[in-house]
């Protein structure tokens, strides 16, 4: 009779052996990769998931609060628990991975290392992760790309023989994760096959991937409600001369005066100005009522280097100031199209341009993830102080990459911060429509462009500008290039070799 389950039977049996054989599959680094990508605080609590003998719990514990380490062999588990007997600050689960032995929404973040390819349902684990990950909260995956060594899955028990990341990133997607990235982590499986059962001896040297996504939270229609407010308000505005005012607890917003509506600053005296840069003469051409209602953080507008003729698409275009700018730029031959999620500021915009008479802006109803635009139709993507409040900002660079052309270019001002918030912050639908409390890290906003598949991503702008929650709020432009030539960027390269591995 077959084993129903050879991947806990291969590891009660190896247990005792395991920490000198994992020594020589993979190395201590990778779990430098992992951490890179988790943007860890000491508040957290944590899942280990198919933790064995404690591998990325030894370096996780003295970083957070609380690990829970799960896995279905107790034998693992027992060898865990006098790795780690100097902490105190972990709690062990004998538990089937299909069926985790924690409550829902119980933790920050949750990683499961070299894992996936021993579960029989790959999705319905990583559904399960999803379940115990608080909203907000992280997972993170290291794993092998997809490889053809037969014999791992009867001399090491392997489910999978590695997987394909794009079909990674379609189960972190359809486990409603945003933010996705999977990425070289520059370290490789290293195996040896004994040459059982007549098979030829065969030496693996398998790339490993890190694979990270969080858990939404869900703040589309609180954003909506508050942007619709302003625009119907028509008042409490932004001035493009101003300083742009972010607080986790006042409305968002700015003027030449400190205080356009009312206190500035939250409860506990933190927050966050901008300076938008617009220039004299850039505010000599925006309408009086676009200008009254910009929200920006900064002039996404200065570094485009926009042309006449060129098709320009503005993401969140809100009351237009910036759409408008464009349409100066690109002149008569050119064209601008305004996308935004709000009807009331879109009715703001259209009212402008008509009685402007500015005849190559349109403006559009849509959502950033999911852009009312043809694919390769436009030269040149911008958005001002928007792409913080959608809560899949890797969705949205996705989008701005579909719909330009060929060597097109994307250019954002937008927020970012140097380290993650606390998910208390991240959660408050009030506070992420203030502009700061949706913003990611500097390095992780980078990194969702860069998978999306540009290049030449550069920060051409970025100045610290106040603090919220203990993370430094900083305003960035940045910008990036659609490759003029079809590249595969999810395609496993050679910066996923390691020079040492072996």
């Amino acid at each position: 009779m077959s084993d129903p389950n050879p991947s806990s039977s291969y590891f009660q049996k190896v247990s005792a052996q395991w920490d000198s054989l994992r020594a020589g599959y993979f190395p201590n680094t990778l779990r430098e990769a992992l951490f890179e990508k988790a943007y860890l605080r000491p508040e957290m609590v944590a899942a280990d998931v198919g933790a064995g003998t404690g591998f990325v719990s030894a370096a996780l514990a003295p970083l957070v609060k609380h690990v829970h380490l799960l896995d279905a062999s107790a034998a693992m588990l027992d060898v865990a628990r006098a790795n780690l007997s100097a902490f105190h600050n972990l709690t062990f689960h004998v538990t089937d991975g299909s069926s985790l032995t924690l409550p829902d929404k119980s933790v920050d973040v949750a990683f499961a290392n070299m894992y996936l390819h021993h579960c029989s349902d790959p999705f319905t684990a990583i559904r399960e992760i999803v379940r115990i990950l608080k909203p907000g909260g992280r997972l993170l995956i290291s794993d092998l790309d997809l490889h053809q060594h037969e014999w791992m899955k009867k001399e090491m028990a392997d489910f999978w023989l590695g997987f394909e990341r794009r079909q990674v990133k379609d189960w972190f997607r359809a486990a409603d994760l945003v933010n996705i990235t999977i990425t070289c982590t520059g370290e490789n499986c290293c195996a040896n096959s004994e040459g059982k059962d007549n098979s030829s001896p065969d030496e693996a040297e398998i790339s490993i991937f890190v694979a990270s996504g969080t858990r939404r939270l869900h703040m589309r229609d609180s954003v909506q409600d508050v942007y619709s407010a302003r625009a119907e308000s028509a008042g409490c505005g932004c001035s493009s001369s101003g300083a742009k005012q972010d607080s986790m607890s006042s409305a968002c917003c700015s003027s030449g005066s400190s205080n356009c509506c009312g206190d500035n600053t939250t409860a506990t005296g933190q927050s966050a100005t901008f300076i938008t840069d617009y220039s004299p003469e850039e505010r000599a051409v925006v309408p009086a009522e676009a200008e009254e209602i910009s929200l920006g953080c900064g002039n996404p507008i200065a570094l485009a280097n926009l042309k006449p003729g060129e098709v320009v698409l503005d993401i969140g275009s809100g009351g237009g100031i910036d759409s408008f700018l464009s349409a100066t730029r690109v002149g008569p031959s050119g064209r601008v199209i305004g996308v935004d999620m709000t009807p009331a500021m879109l009715d703001r915009a259209r009212a402008s341009a008509l009685k402007n008479g500015i005849p190559n802006v349109e403006f559009r109803h849509g959502h950033a993830e999911e852009l009312p635009v043809e694919n390769s139709s436009v030269d040149v993507v911008i958005s001002n102080c928007v792409i913080n409040l959608c809560e899949d900002k890797g969705l949205v660079f996705e989008e701005a990459y579909r719909v330009l052309k060929p060597g097109g270019r994307l250019e954002v001002s937008d927020v970012v911060t140097d380290q993650a918030f606390p998910l208390d912050a991240r959660a408050d639908s009030l506070e992420w429509a203030e502009c700061v409390s949706g913003a990611l890290p500097e390095q992780e906003y980078l990194d969702l462009i860069s998978a999306a598949g540009f290049t030449d991503v550069k920060v051409k702008r970025s100045t610290t500008s106040g603090e919220v929650a203990g993370a430094k709020v900083m305003s960035a432009i940045v910008s990036a290039v659609k490759p003029a030539k079809k590249q595969d960027h999810q395609q496993v390269s050679s910066c996923c070799r390691s020079s040492n591995c072996c």
